[in-house]
């Protein structure tokens, strides 16, 4: 059982800075890639970014976050981050950390382990 728990979160004004962290446990294995999602009110599941849990360290991104959101890990303490900077109110989500075996996919039908979200609210 692999388990995945999200860390951080709260209210930021706009223009901020925040990092989330998404804390792995269980049976994390070497092909597993971790994931971002958001999801706000309203509004359906969107896909922040992912990263591979091992090895190649390249990261990649949903168009709405594009170099403003940077995701990185540190194996050594199981942990995923995502660094949010020139944060917007329409940022203002619940954030969730997810796992798959499957690198390619945005899609969050893909993702197999998921935590339990973290609020993130930017205020104007």
């Amino acid at each position: 059982q692999l388990y995945l728990v999200e860390l951080g979160g709260g209210l930021v004004p706009a223009g901020g800075s925040l990092r989330l962290s998404c804390l792995v446990s269980g049976q994390i294995v070497s092909t597993h890639v971790i994931g971002w999602f958001r999801q706000a009110p309203g509004k359906e599941r969107e896909f922040v970014g992912s990263i591979r849990w091992y090895g190649d360290s390249n990261s990649k991104y949903g168009d709405s976050v594009k170099d403003r959101f940077l995701i990185s890990r540190d194996n050594g303490k199981n942990l995923v981050y995502l660094d949010m900077n020139s944060l917007k109110p329409e940022d203002t989500a619940v954030y969730t950390c997810a796992a798959t075996f499957n690198w390619w996919t945005t899609s969050a039908s893909d993702y197999l382990t998921w935590g339990r979200g973290t609020q993130v609210t930017v205020n104007s």
